[in-house]
């Protein structure tokens, strides 16, 4: 991972959580759909990818750190309110503040997922554990590709909230900061480790997994009640999930 693959991560939460701003009446099924998209390709480059490459490297006993992701998830969003999947709950009642905790655990969420991204970096080639440059920066692009929608729904969840315009860029900010800050600290752990991050990678790797895994499967069950709007949504689960196949040379 270099520079420019840290201020991507960082700016496209930035212009994506941003954009909210400068849309007076944004679309609810327009997020949804780009959750769904977003949610397929996670599950895609989850199950096509990142787990048989861990299992390969472990064996089957990684599976347990898989589950540990997940249920862990799980946990993260009993403070979070599930907004890693799109739920926007408002909180007028509180006079504009926004619950911390919600913000430290999404914060937390981000950080563990940007931590396996320092196999990336110079030192540690990840071509040791994928074999071809696509496959180098599959997490990468899941990764951003599933903050996008996050922080366009942090964001109008904390203006509906009463939350003001610079406090919530700040917010969106702190958000965008952590997925990076999770790279920084994976390298520095990486130079400081007995033997090298390479010894705790699959273990990392395989929470993240695990966190991938609820965030997609939550996303592509939830269903609508509106049936021409769930035919949009099959189309954005499967362009997601063909891109997150071509993408790797399947």
């Amino acid at each position: 991972m270099d520079l420019f693959d840290l201020t991507l991560l960082f700016t496209s939460v930035i212009i994506s959580g941003s954009v909210y701003f400068f849309i007076k009446n944004p679309s609810k099924n327009f997020l949804k759909l780009l959750l769904s998209f977003s949610g397929a390709f996670l599950f895609a480059i989850s199950v096509l990818h990142l787990m048989p490459e861990v299992y390969k490297n472990s064996g089957a006993s990684i599976g347990i750190w898989i589950m540990i992701g997940f249920f862990l998830q799980i946990v993260l969003e009993l403070f979070s309110e599930g907004i890693e999947h799109g739920h926007i709950h408002v909180h007028k009642h509180n006079h504009g503040a926004f619950p911390l905790t919600m913000m430290l655990s999404l914060s937390l969420h981000s950080f563990l997922e940007g931590m396996p991204l320092a196999t990336l970096a110079d030192g540690i080639s990840v071509s040791q554990i994928a074999h071809n440059h696509s496959h180098e920066h599959s997490l990468l692009y899941g990764i951003i590709l599933h903050h996008i929608p996050v922080a366009f729904a942090l964001v109008s969840m904390l203006i509906a909230s009463g939350v003001s315009k610079t406090k919530s860029f700040l917010y969106l900010f702190v958000f965008a900061s952590m997925a990076p800050l999770g790279a920084i600290a994976g390298i520095l752990f990486q130079e400081n480790a007995i033997g090298g991050l390479e010894n705790y990678y699959n273990n990392i790797m395989a929470l993240v997994i695990g966190i991938f895994l609820h965030i997609s499967t939550t996303i592509l069950f939830e269903s609508s009640s509106d049936h021409r709007f769930n035919i949009y949504k099959l189309l954005a689960i499967i362009t997601g999930g063909l891109i997150g196949i071509v993408s790797f040379g399947f």
